[in-house]
């Protein structure tokens, strides 16, 4: 529906922004997997819609190419005011770049909401603490006080016990200062913020390495 000088205008206008101004005059399969991403892109933006579509955009590249990728992306999200629907694999990309993230799985969507807040409730934080063997027994009482599903270590002198908790960097204080109290002495403490690859094997069962084995055995 658009006019010749139109679309010639937002040709050049879109091949200028996703950096494709220098491949005008060349043949699509003489380009590269992240400049056909970036042409798809373009062909989609075109008539300028509000929504677009964009079905594993990076699937294939190299780290490099799809950095590339999205910040040309989070460009025209921001340039375009496009809503952006999005699917893939790479759950990093969904955490780092998405307002929402909706978790489908057999084709049922299982889980709807910002990644913090899907970290937060599905699989929270991981905190381990080691300590002196002989103080083992008290640790894991002050850790078993708030945290859930306790794992503990034996090392040679050393424990390590291990929970997921809410808000972990909060508790963190919180839990050496009980320790403390309680006579234990700490000799290391970790926490780890949970992934997406967290969320989704803890809706799942399973992991998406897995999930994507059996997609190809089937």
């Amino acid at each position: 529906g658009m006019n010749s000088a139109n679309s010639l205008a937002r040709a050049r206008e879109l091949t200028k922004s996703l950096d494709l101004t220098s491949m005008e005059k060349r043949k699509v399969s003489t380009l590269s997997g992240g400049q056909r991403r970036r042409l798809d892109i373009a062909l989609g933006l075109m008539h300028s819609p509000g929504l677009i579509f964009l079905d594993e955009p990076s699937t294939g590249m190299d780290p490099h190419n799809r950095a590339n990728l999205w910040e040309h992306i989070e460009r025209l999200r921001e340039q375009q005011e496009t809503t952006i629907v999005l699917t893939t694999h790479y759950l990093e990309e969904a955490d780092a770049y998405a307002e929402r993230v909706l978790v489908i799985d057999h084709g049922q969507i299982i889980a709807n909401d910002t990644a913090a807040n899907l970290k937060a409730t599905l699989a929270g934080d991981r905190i381990a603490i080691t300590v002196d063997g002989v103080n083992a027994a008290a640790a894991s009482a002050v850790v078993a006080g708030r945290g859930r599903e306790l794992t503990t270590t034996n090392g040679s002198r050393e424990v390590t016990i291990a929970g997921r908790f809410d808000q972990g960097t909060r508790t963190l204080p919180w839990l050496l200062r009980e320790l403390d109290h309680a006579g234990v002495d700490v000799r290391a403490a970790d926490v780890r913020v949970p992934t997406l690859d967290d969320v989704f094997l803890s809706l799942t069962g399973r992991s998406l390495r897995e999930e994507a084995e059996s997609e190809v055995a089937a």
